[in-house]
Parts: C-alpha cells; structure tokens; sequence
C-alpha cells in the first residue's frame, strides 16, 4: 500500500513547477466555456467572477487550452486578470484542436503545435508560458514522443515556454517524454475512483516531478462514480463536508507532488473546494477511500475530451 500525508502539519501547500512555487490547489479553465466545453458561458460576467475570486482566495496556477471554447477560457482569463499578477502560473496544453461538430481532432504535426503554442500566447496576452503540456491521444500515436515534445523544446529554447509537459501518459511514454525534455508536469486521468494512473503516480512521486490529476471528481464521459460513491458519501456525510471536498482531500493526501486543478463555474463550489486545505482525513478514512478503486485496473471511461 502507498503512503499518505497523514496530518495537516505534514501537508506542504506549495510545490515548485516549471521552476515557480505553486499553491497545491489551483484552478482549472474546461468549466468556463458554454456546454461541453463549446461556445461562450451563460454568464460572462459569472465566468469572470470566478476566475478573479479564485485569485482572490490564493490560486497561483491555473490550467487552460485554446481549444476550450475554442478561444473561449483563455479570453475570460485574459479579460479577468490581466496584467495578471506576479506569481500567477498559467498551464496551457497543445496536441488537439476542435472541429465543426465539436470534436476534439489530434493536431500533432510540429507545425500545428508550434502555431498552437503562439494562438495561446496571443490569445492569453503572454511574452511566455509558463507550461506548455502535449496532450498525447488517448489511443497513443505511432510518431516517437521526441519528434513531437521537439517543437516545444525548440520554444523553450526560443523563451516562449517556461516548461514542457505531456499528459494522458502511460510510464513508458512519460520516461520516453523525460529523454527529450524536463518534464514540468504529468496530467494524466485519476481520482480516488479511478487509479489507473497510480503507477505514473508513483514515478513522478519518486522524480519529484508534479503530477496534475485531471477529472478529479469525474465526468459524464468516464465509468467513475466519485461524488456518489457510497464510501465517499458515507466519509462526507459524517465529517459534515460534501462529497467533492472529501474526493480532493484524498488527493491532496496522496503525495507533496499531487497538484490539484479543480474546476468550476460558480464561486460557492469554488469556494467549497479551495476550503480542502484546510481538512485532514485520518488514515481510516484515507484507506476506506483508497480501497474504492482497485489501482491496477486500466482507466476507465469513454473517449474523455483532452482535459
């Protein structure tokens, strides 16, 4: 069995990425744009208060692409925070675009992902990003990961990107990904209900390398029933805490490098979610949890949208 962070004195709030001290709990951008990640927000002015809230309460990284919207996420957070303020991190990813029927079509050649790189820039009013995450296929891709991570060294080298990372990842790509650059983050699929990422876990674990689980609280397209896991529910129920905070607080206990990248829409959920760090579980709780997902079984789901 792996080990936790058992106390909230044990608990660091910070871990370096892409050479910047980041706050665990950070921000994620899919939830900004109108449904299934497409098209402008209900509320524009809703979607701006969220951001600026949330930079408001202490988050210092946050997570976006171009093709959330399209251009949809990055505008708000432009419009929201910029000139956005020192120690702010912004994480971006390239490796896919959107289609005319919303699809989620690779763009994996080194041209699309040097003019992905720049769209972002552009669009985000940055000189550099500071992480730039290649977001490999679900179903892998034939090309070998140094062709593709290429281009974005060649934009680090250029100052454009501040960090390279890859996501959706097994162990073998990212010690293949590792050959070519130094890898600023692993984004890859995992919650307390889905752990088929618990060995990419490990390894970044053991590399110090900072590992961004994505779909932390699961999604309608994946087999992971988090929020109403009968464990998780029971846990919530009886530490007066809702079902999220306590799917969250087990990842946060799961190791110093496990950075968390919630998002939301509304600022109470935001608000509920940043109140994480703030709560412990004891080691019954965190093994009752740990046992709801048998780490060894293949992640789980549909085709999942590059998160």
């Amino acid at each position: 069995m792996f080990g936790y962070i058992l106390s909230m004195g044990m608990i660091k709030d910070t871990f370096p990425l892409a050479g910047r001290s980041v706050r665990r709990i950070g921000f994620g951008a899919m939830q900004l744009p109108g449904p299934h990640v497409w098209g402008p927000p209900k509320d524009r002015d809703a979607a701006i208060g969220v951001l600026r809230r949330a930079v408001q309460l202490g988050v210092n990284h946050i997570d976006t692409a171009q093709f959330y919207g399209p251009d949809v996420s990055n505008e708000l957070i432009r419009a929201a925070l910029h000139p956005y303020p020192d120690d702010l991190v912004i994480a971006t990813k390239v490796g896919a675009r959107r289609d005319a029927q919303g699809g989620w079509p690779p763009a994996l050649a080194p041209e699309q992902l040097t003019e992905d790189v720049h769209t972002n820039l552009r669009e985000l009013g940055l000189e550099r990003i500071d992480v730039v995450n290649l977001r490999v296929p679900d179903a892998g891709t034939d090309v070998p990961l140094a062709e593709l991570i290429g281009p974005l060294e060649q934009l680090r080298a250029d100052g454009k990107i501040g960090g390279v990372g890859v996501s959706t990842v097994s162990v073998a790509q990212y010690r293949e990904a590792a050959q070519s650059t130094a890898v600023a983050q692993v984004q890859n699929l995992y919650s307390v209900a889905n752990r088929g990422s618990e060995d990419v876990v490990e390894a970044t674990s053991a590399d110090g390398v900072p590992f961004v689980p994505y779909f932390p609280l699961g999604a309608a397209w994946t087999n992971d029933n988090v929020l109403g896991d009968p464990v998780v529910t029971e846990i919530a129920a009886a530490r007066e805490l809702t079902p999220a905070q306590v799917a969250l607080a087990w990842l946060l206990a799961r190791g110093p490098n496990v950075l968390l990248i919630p998002g939301t829409s509304s600022v109470a959920h935001l608000e509920e979610n940043m109140a994480v760090r703030e709560i412990a579980l004891d080691p019954g709780e965190l093994e009752r949890l740990s046992a709801i997902s048998d780490p060894n079984r293949a992640a789980g789901g549909g085709a999942a949208p590059p998160a």
